[in-house]
């Protein structure tokens, strides 16, 4: 008992650990890809290419692709995809850290929302304050920049929020493929700046590469490690845990690169930790029924 208790309160920081390394490492062919390709044309990749790999991996069912369930997960793609749009585009009129801070609002405002004690508010605290201070956050950049930035906030909290209810249905991972399937279709006009690269002499064989690594591993592994976290706990705690990916960024700059976190990172770090640590019980308010599990009576047949 103790030690299934343990592993239920180490599981999901380590899972958003494991999605976050997965995640920079495609961040690292995004950057490379800026160079040939715009940045929503790049997000476009991103979820082309997840949604390619999963629907071969998943094989989601009939049921899966029903209108009842294609609502939800239409709804989950979409704006996963709106997401990864905003935040690319932001990218090319803020910089890095700017980003990542104003973009961090949408998580602090699920977890403010479902912040029910002192020590809720304390890790929400901590959490905010860790990565305004690993984000190295310098206020420059244009107004449609931040406005791109707080767009893509506001898509990661419907991002927490429509991912949980995906999740309690008990079919995550089919949902994520059949969603992503909608958003590559409905967001398909960006493909025109990927033929245009093509046309500028970018081999599309290595487009296409680049867009498969990009959406296996910025989104197939990190998203469906999420929707396995969102089954085992809250929105508020998910969306404290979601501070873990700064940090992740920060050791991994350490371990590879040898880039020491300097004294404010280190501090935004360890703050970041403490937050996790103080919000690792959940303590938010029973599902509504339609972020209940489903029982096997209740899925549809295939």
């Amino acid at each position: 008992m103790e030690a299934t208790a343990r592993r239920e309160l180490l599981l999901p920081p380590g899972l958003m650990v494991l999605g976050a390394a997965s995640m920079y490492l495609g961040a690292a062919v995004a950057v490379g890809l800026f160079d040939d390709v715009a940045p929503s044309a790049v997000a476009w990749l991103r979820i082309a290419g997840a949604a390619l790999v999963l629907v071969i991996w998943v094989r989601p069912p009939r049921a899966a692709w029903q209108l009842s369930r294609l609502r939800l997960a239409g709804c989950f793609g979409l704006i996963t995809a709106g997401m990864n749009i905003a935040f690319y585009e932001a990218l090319a009129h803020l910089p890095m850290g700017t980003t990542v801070a104003l973009e961090f609002l949408g998580p602090i405002t699920v977890a403010a929302l479902g912040s029910r004690t002192r020590r809720d508010i304390a890790a929400l605290v901590l959490a905010a304050v860790g990565v305004l201070l690993i984000a190295d956050v310098r206020w420059s950049g244009s107004g449609l920049g931040v406005l791109l930035a707080l767009t893509a906030a506001a898509c990661w909290a419907g991002y927490i929020v429509l991912g949980k209810r995906v999740a309690a249905r008990g079919a995550g991972v089919e949902d994520l493929a059949t969603g992503f399937v909608i958003a590559a279709l409905v967001t398909s006009p960006l493909a025109w700046w990927v033929a245009e690269a093509v046309r500028d002499g970018v081999s599309p064989a290595a487009l296409i590469g680049q867009g498969l690594v990009l959406g296996v591993a910025s989104t197939a592994i990190p998203y469906a490690l999420d929707q396995m976290v969102l089954r085992r706990v809250g929105r508020a705690r998910f969306a404290i845990l979601l501070a873990l990916l700064p940090v992740t960024a920060a050791v991994i700059g350490l371990i590879v690169l040898g880039q020491v976190p300097r004294p404010l990172e280190a501090i935004g770090i360890a703050a970041v930790a403490l937050a996790v640590a103080v919000r690792s019980v959940d303590r938010e308010e029973p599902m509504n029924p339609e972020e209940r599990p489903m029982n096997p009576d209740e899925i549809p047949p295939n």
